[in-house]
């Protein structure tokens, strides 16, 4: 039952990316963009589905769902700016390109209180410094996902990493990010990046992570061969 529940949620993300890809390569006029489409979204199912067997899902993800060739390139290039911009002025976000898209990671510590999916005044700083940014590079797809240790039950932990999600999707769409762009899910427990049975593991397991992706538009103009910003 555990394995159906890590499984389960994946596949959900996994879906956004998928048809996000397909929607993008069936709206192309030519054969050879349909195909491109059409095999991007089929790669970031297989990396997705590679990525929750090893551990590594989001990577998987993200990797699978890359374009390529030129157009590839020119996202990477765009990506390459918008994490640059996040790591420089957003305090307390990990960033790492995967890719051809961006995960930051913020520690739950910093941004909620124990058991809370209210963010801190002095958080709040942050992801409006966040929401500026990803308000600049705008043709892309937004998703939160809210994680947690093991610490209490499923239910409970499940229910606070969705609302914890959903703050940081409404605070976000608060200062002038689309709704449009963004998508909120909670793990709860069940995606842990380090040992439960440590106090620092259980602290890299209370986080949210915000999965930058390109979105159709900017497929488009890569296609072009010149995106604009």
């Amino acid at each position: 039952m555990a394995y159906v529940q890590k499984l389960t949620k994946p596949v959900a993300f996994l879906l956004i990316l998928v048809m996000t890809t397909f929607t993008w390569g069936c709206s192309t006029t030519t054969n050879a963009g349909r195909g491109a489409g059409i095999g991007a979204g089929s790669g970031a199912l297989i990396g997705g589905i590679i990525g929750s067997v090893s551990g590594s899902w989001v990577k998987g993800a993200l990797i699978g769902a890359a374009i390529g060739g030129g157009a590839g390139a020119l996202i990477g290039n765009y990506m390459d700016k918008q994490a640059a911009e996040i790591d420089r002025n957003v305090e307390g976000a990990e960033v790492e390109r995967i890719g051809e898209g961006i995960r930051v990671v913020f520690d739950s510590g910093i941004l909620f209180n124990t058991g809370s999916s209210a963010i801190t005044s002095t958080s709040r700083y942050n992801i409006e410094k966040l929401a500026g940014i990803l308000a600049k590079y705008d043709d892309t797809n937004l998703i939160i996902e809210g994680h947690t240790d093991s610490v209490g039950s499923d239910s409970m932990n499940q229910t606070l990493s969705e609302n914890r999600a959903q703050s940081v999707a409404n605070l976000l769409k608060a200062y002038g990010v689309s709704s449009s762009r963004l998508s909120a899910i909670g793990y709860g427990e069940s995606r842990p990046i380090a040992s439960n049975e440590t106090e620092s593991g259980r602290r890299l397991n209370r986080r949210v992570e915000v999965l930058i992706t390109a979105n159709n538009e900017l497929k488009r103009q890569a296609e072009s061969g010149k995106i604009n910003l």
